[in-house]
């Protein structure tokens, strides 16, 4: 049987997040490309110092039990894990798609901080359990759960690093086996940058396989492709190639066992476009509304607001979710159709997301930068951007909202579709002629040409500028 084709497993896991029942286990190969060391990188200063090789070396657990043995004791494998896993880093890109997407259970063996971090940056409250206490606190209005199952770079005397901890994993943190165990019945997971080589997580998986036996739910890993050599290369290589592909097609088959389905790349590289590609399809019933108004022409005050309200609640009404930062003149409107329509339909309350701007930050805040940030955080949890005039009162009268055109700029950066309505005029109608000029860029194979030819014709009624909306969002996903 083949692996599962990227088409396929996007679908599936962006489902599972859109429905709320996805979780992540991230491994060392995540943080290994943020310069971080892998548990045999870990472990090289521990193997010299007891004049041994560790890149001969197969079982490390025995190797750090060694040393422990050796020096009776662990406090070198202390140092060197704060050592390793307290340096300075550059957050990179998959661990803020991590945090960017709906998923609220993430499992780690790892010891470094990146998803905390990654976290604090994308603004979210995430609860982090780091000892079986831990397990039994709830932090309140969490946005997402870490389960760091082995153990932080805060406490190194816990971490489970050699075969002592291993073999009195059950006793010192089986919490944490009973809780994964039962989120793989329950969930789906993806394990990124894993090698599947933990003991620990053989056994959780093998329990889970004999509870349920073919009645398993779907999991799924990102795994890479031996490197094929390069033409002309010799026999010797291409027989360690075929060696190396026969091994991980039997590793493949053998974690089918496990309801685990192998998603296969040529690079580590793919990796981030993978979570960019679920990151847009898990927020495609996200919609931003970009705007601002402190002059309403062409259309007028009165049609804008009632088109804002109208559009609100056609978001709720069509089981999409607002996203609105509360812009000068629309987001007041937009966000009242919105919360009419939940309260009038008992529809979830969390259909609208409302992230005002504050004006009173604190003394010495670069309000530039802050504002930034904001919109970064807004633009990210949308699949779609409805942008609505984009004016503000300048010095002399009003002038176009640079902040709107950030958004713009933003929502290219991420992926995430532009929708202008250009007959508002403004930021919007400058921003219809961007995307118009290049419409494979922002829109992919869909064809919208006739759809945005409505947005930008004032002569259109509100329905039809609706019904374009919607159009495109329907084609795009399509």
């Amino acid at each position: 049987m083949a692996p599962v084709s990227k088409a396929q497993f996007l679908a599936r896991f962006s489902a599972s997040l859109i429905e709320g029942g996805a979780a992540f286990f991230i491994g060392a190969g995540l943080s290994r490309a943020q310069g971080f060391v892998d548990w045999r990188g870990l472990l090289e200063g521990i193997a010299r110092d007891l004049n041994l090789d560790v890149s001969r070396e197969a079982d490390l657990l025995a190797l750090a039990q060694y040393h422990e043995n050796s020096h009776g004791g662990r406090a070198r494998i202390n140092e060197v894990l704060i050592e390793e896993f307290n340096k300075d880093t550059v957050l990179g890109e998959n661990h803020r798609l991590i945090a960017s997407l709906p998923a609220d259970s993430i499992w780690t063996t790892n010891y470094d901080g990146l998803i905390e971090e990654a976290y604090r940056a994308a603004r979210k409250r995430l609860d982090v359990k780091t000892t079986p206490a831990n397990l039994a606190q709830t932090m309140p209005h969490r946005d997402a759960i870490l389960y760091k199952m082995h153990g932080d770079r805060s406490q190194p005397q816990e971490a489970i690093l050699t075969k002592d901890d291993y073999e009195t994993y059950n006793e010192r943190r089986g919490a944490f086996s009973t809780v994964l165990q039962a989120e793989l019945i329950e969930r789906t997971f993806l394990f990124l940058g894993f090698s599947f080589t933990d003991p620990n997580i053989d056994y959780i998986l093998a329990r889970v396989r004999g509870l349920l036996r073919e009645h398993q739910r779907d999991h799924y890993c990102i795994m890479k492709w031996p490197s094929a050599p390069a033409p002309g290369a010799t026999p010797a290589a291409m027989a360690d190639y075929e060696y190396e592909k026969r091994k991980l097609d039997l590793r493949i088959a053998d974690l089918r066992r496990y309801h685990i389905q192998a998603v296969m790349i040529d690079s580590y590289s793919e990796i981030t476009e993978v979570l960019q590609s679920l990151d847009r399809l898990a927020h495609s019933k996200d919609i931003l509304v970009s705007g601002s108004a402190a002059d309403f022409a062409p259309l007028g005050q009165a049609r804008v607001e009632e088109f804002s309200r109208q559009l609100g609640a056609e978001f709720v009404r069509r089981g999409f979710r607002l996203i609105s930062g509360y812009g000068l003149g629309i987001g007041s409107s937009v966000a009242y159709g919105a919360l009419s329509e939940i309260h009038s339909n008992l529809s979830p309350p969390d259909k609208a997301m409302l992230m005002p701007f504050p004006q009173n930050l604190p003394h010495g805040t670069d309000r530039a930068a802050f504002y930034t940030s904001h919109r970064e955080q807004l633009v990210r949890a949308a699949g779609f951007v409805v942008f609505i005039s984009g004016n503000r009162e300048g010095a002399s009268g009003p002038e176009p909202a640079p902040g709107v055109l950030e958004e713009f700029a933003l929502a290219a950066k991420f992926g995430r579709v532009p929708i202008p309505i250009g007959a508002s005029g403004w930021m919007a109608s400058q921003i219809l002629g961007v995307v118009s000029a290049d419409l494979p860029r922002y829109y992919g194979s869909a064809d919208v040409a006739a759809e945005l030819n409505v947005l930008n014709d004032a002569g259109s009624t509100d329905r039809g500028l609706l019904e374009a909306i919607f159009s495109i969002i329907a084609k795009v996903t399509a």
